[in-house]
């Protein structure tokens, strides 16, 4: 779960919010991200005037979780960042990359530049974005 798709479904004013209560309320929960990703969505949830406490309610109920030890990662994400450095690449998306090469499940996003990103420098991630079907290969 990236930033983009958070922010929209607890700002009701976004322009993707429908599209992103109507994507994320039937998942099966949890939800995975990384908290790289809650940060941000904390910081622009503030800046929209929401509390950003709000962010993590979902945590705490257990529909949201932190899907990997950054830590334990490091490794991997920096290699990803200096892969995609003329992308560039944020810690938030190279989580999120990391988490789909241990996952294998799809990315949730707004942001186009998932569509250049590759999981073990394999085809496109498995993406769930606006538009026809919301889940494709881009």
């Amino acid at each position: 779960m990236d930033t983009g798709p958070l922010v929209a479904y607890f700002y009701t004013r976004d322009a993707y919010h429908e599209w992103a209560t109507e994507t994320l309320d039937p998942f099966d929960f949890p939800l995975i991200t990384c908290e790289p990703v809650l940060t941000e969505t904390c910081f622009l949830v503030a800046r929209n005037g929401q509390p950003p406490a709000r962010v993590l309610e979902p945590v705490g109920r257990g529909r949201l979780r932190i899907g990997l030890q950054l830590d334990q990662e490091t490794a991997a994400i920096r290699a990803l960042m200096e892969r995609y450095a003329d992308v560039p690449m944020s810690l938030a998306d190279a989580c999120l990359v990391r988490l789909a090469e241990l996952t294998g499940l799809p990315i949730c996003t707004l942001d186009d530049d998932f569509s250049i990103y590759r999981a073990h420098r394999r085809p496109a991630l498995d993406l769930i974005t606006p538009g026809p079907g919301n889940l494709h290969k881009t």
